[in-house]
């Protein structure tokens, strides 16, 4: 009865927040996008950086982009045909020194679109460019990023208890810190959504950097979180196996055991960690696949992983 009472009460408080500005869609674009801030984002004051975008692949793809120095995060959303009442955010990666993000979407989202779920995906700041927050700058914008989906769910045919979070790589580590600390506020508000819970409803984890100790920490993601010369108070700072509460959200995880960039043990630590604190978690290890497997396999079929996570989110009820 609780859970029943604390979703009506988050669907009156999301309704209460419609009148909060649409999205802009770009003529050409099947995406539309919003900043994430409803003006400079938070600590700001010994930011410096000028942001830019770079393509992935010189005279490749024009949507395959990265943003560095990001000063302006933002969120993107594909709209589903016909929306099933499941939102899922999607936080990219790029090893917290860039943002491998379009503006344009990509095959997840157009996928996850498919299968009548409002897609969004998130540009973030970056811890290594001179914001208060530091290491949880990323953090904060996944925070007002979830609380912003549910504020203008009514209007869009979502459950606002119903909105997802998947991350990959650095990316990855972004969403589990959200997973696992959404009991923590990361910023001041700003405005009437931020009154609004941050916990996703169920969390995926791909190829994911997740803990900040040795030996199986992802060093570049280390140095842009917490410098050169880290102590070890500050690297289980950032470790999000180390802080999972007994509420944490079930939790899907897949890596491949071939990975040359994050060592798969951070997978492997992150399971333990939610399964020893009795959290619905679902991991599947891969013994080929490298670093950044995508939407479909060498043959061009949905990839298993992704398979599987849609059977998961099923099973677990953020859509039928």
């Amino acid at each position: 009865m609780k859970v029943e009472t604390d979703r009506r009460a988050l669907l009156g408080l999301a309704a209460s927040l419609m009148a909060a500005p649409a999205l802009a869609r770009a003529a050409e674009s099947p995406v539309e996008t919003v900043d994430l801030w409803p003006g400079a984002a938070p600590g700001g004051q010994k930011v410096t950086v000028t942001e830019s975008v770079i393509l992935r692949t010189p005279g490749g793809d024009p949507n395959d982009t990265a943003f560095l120095n990001v000063t302006r995060p933002w969120l993107t959303m594909r709209r589903p045909a016909k929306p099933n009442g499941a939102a899922v955010l999607m936080i990219p990666g790029g090893g917290y020194v860039r943002v491998a993000v379009g503006k344009n979407g990509g095959p997840i989202d157009a996928w996850l679109a498919s299968l009548g779920i409002t897609a969004f995906v998130m540009d973030y700041r970056l811890p290594a460019d001179g914001w208060a927050a530091g290491p949880d700058v990323a953090l904060q914008d996944a925070q007002r990023a979830m609380r912003l989906i549910r504020a203008r769910a009514p209007s869009l045919g979502v459950d606002p208890a119903k909105v997802a979070a998947i991350g990959f790589s650095a990316g990855g580590h972004v969403a589990a810190r959200l997973a696992t600390q959404f009991g923590r506020e990361t910023y001041a508000p700003v405005d009437a959504a931020d009154s609004l819970p941050t916990r996703p409803f169920a969390a995926g984890l791909f190829y994911p950097v997740i803990t900040g100790t040795l030996p199986y920490a992802h060093g570049q993601s280390v140095k842009a979180l917490l410098g050169a010369t880290p102590t070890d108070a500050q690297r289980l700072a950032v470790s999000a196996e180390q802080h999972v509460p007994a509420d944490a959200p079930p939790t899907f995880i897949a890596a491949a055991a071939d990975d040359k960039v994050v060592p798969v043990e951070n997978s492997v630590l992150m399971w333990q960690a939610l399964r020893a604190r009795g959290i619905p978690v679902e991991m599947h290890l891969q013994e080929v696949g490298g670093h950044g497997f995508g939407l479909r396999d060498r043959d061009g079929d949905l990839a298993p992983a992704m398979i599987a996570l849609d059977a998961f989110f099923k099973r677990h009820g953020l859509y039928a």
